[in-house]
């Protein structure tokens, strides 16, 4: 299965407390997030099908931070952009910072030196033509 670097944009409909594993408890206000990550282990994409699921409430367990924002809230997936076989997820990261503000220090960042992987922002349409730009590699 084909593998590579995503972005899932997520759609938070209201605040949310989130406790992320050892990055402790955190308020996330409504909006929109981009959470960005990367696909190269067996399953290849098969990991967004994962979140997809995640989102719905069809898993429980929590393995990557962003399992704790697609299974412990209201939050639903609206868009995904992917980067077949492209290893950018922390240059995809930086790019989606120059727009969206970081949600949560070390959110899906733990195995690099970026502050994040979780972006937010109050501007949907300005985060997915974001997202869009940052993997077609504006």
């Amino acid at each position: 299965m084909v593998g590579g670097t995503y972005t899932i944009v997520v759609n938070l409909p209201e605040p949310e407390t989130l406790t992320v594993g050892s990055l402790g408890r955190h308020e996330l206000p409504a909006g929109s997030y981009a959470y960005t990550g990367s696909a190269f282990g067996p399953g290849g994409f098969g990991r967004v099908d994962r979140h997809h699921e995640m989102a719905a409430g069809e898993r429980e367990t929590r393995h990557w931070h962003v399992d704790y924002l697609l299974g412990d809230t209201a939050a639903r997936i609206e868009t995904v952009a992917r980067s077949p076989e492209a290893e950018i997820e922390c240059a995809v990261a930086e790019a989606i910072a120059e727009t969206g503000e970081v949600a949560v220090d070390g959110f899906g960042a733990s195995d690099c030196d970026c502050p994040a992987h979780l972006h937010f922002s109050e501007d949907r349409d300005e985060l997915v033509a974001a997202v869009r730009a940052a993997h077609d590699g504006e």
